[in-house]
């Protein structure tokens, strides 16, 4: 992942673990279960690490990795599960993250 990016949350198919970054604790938590469960399927799916991260922009970034060795790791369904995750759920992230930043991240401090 570039540096300068917010890691939202992310799992990992090896340790089994969901990650939240507590900077988001606002958010309300429908979706924060959305992505609690977004993450945890898709690795359960493919396999590997699966983070969603802001660019400085509020871009959203979804990226997902494997160990070399990973024989289990489903590249093709990866690729079309990020492409069917940021096409239709992701943009309304990418605007709340616009408003947060335009307002001083304020919208993370309560």
């Amino acid at each position: 992942m570039e540096s300068g990016n917010t890691v939202l949350c992310g799992a990992n198919a090896y340790e089994m673990k969901y990650y939240f970054n507590e900077q988001f604790k606002n958010l309300p938590e429908s979706i924060k279960e959305e992505l609690h469960i977004l993450c945890v399927l898709f690795t359960e799916e493919v396999g590997g690490i699966f983070t969603i991260a802001f660019e400085k922009d509020g871009n959203v970034v979804l990226e997902t990795d494997a160990e070399e060795d990973d024989i289990y790791y489903d590249e093709i369904s990866s690729g079309l599960m990020v492409a069917e995750v940021s096409s239709t759920c992701l943009k309304s992230s990418e605007n709340w993250w616009r408003r947060c930043a335009g307002a001083g991240r304020s919208c993370l401090r309560r």
